[in-house]
């Protein structure tokens, strides 16, 4: 479906959206996902380096997973970083080679927006709550291995003596109360 771009009349101050009954939608979106999970790797792998290169003996702060080492955006063919910080940042612009990893990253399906959720999350959530996050229109496009460590630690600016209070397990609705009845006060836990 093509939509063009006609200027809107003097009396209007939006345009009506063309709708599509959610089936069809659906089927289109899901028809689509390969194809445009296929195009955000290749655009992943034109700028970045997504390789598992972890540094020995350093961890993400909860102490679950490792930092990954190294710079992890590609250049252009034939240009160094030394060569980059010779030039000036005018001399970069003109001869277009700020490397493309440091460009805004486009959303996976950028048309439909929205958030899309890592795979151990939605596992998680789908574990602890029954709720299932996964989108049937897209998938999350970065590897585990860049991302932040999951759970996330809960540090408590009022106790940093007891570090991760989260021990590794998921804040949600169902479990604060048993997570931090103790940490925090009764104020704080009913927000």
């Amino acid at each position: 479906m093509t939509v063009l771009a006609n200027p809107l009349p003097p009396s209007a101050t939006y345009r009506p959206l063309p709708t599509l009954p959610f089936d069809v939608v659906k089927a289109n979106d899901e028809a689509e996902k390969p194809r445009v999970m296929q195009d955000q790797q290749a655009v992943l792998n034109q700028r970045y380096d997504l390789s598992n290169n972890p540094i020995p003996g350093i961890m993400m702060s909860g102490g679950r997973k490792p930092v990954q080492g190294g710079v992890r955006v590609k250049l252009p063919p034939g240009i160094t970083w030394d060569m980059l910080n010779s030039m000036s940042p005018d001399e970069i612009r003109q001869r277009g080679l700020l490397p493309p990893g440091f460009m805004p990253l486009p959303h996976v399906k950028q048309a439909t927006g929205g958030q899309v959720i890592p795979n151990t999350q939605i596992d998680e959530i789908r574990t602890q709550e029954g709720r299932n996050l996964q989108r049937f229109d897209i998938d999350f496009d970065l590897p585990d291995t860049v991302t932040p460590e999951f759970p996330p630690p809960i540090f408590l600016s009022s106790h940093p003596e007891l570090g991760d209070v989260s021990r590794g397990r998921l804040l949600t609705i169902k479990n604060y109360y048993e997570m931090m009845v103790g940490f925090i006060t009764p104020v704080q836990i009913e927000g």
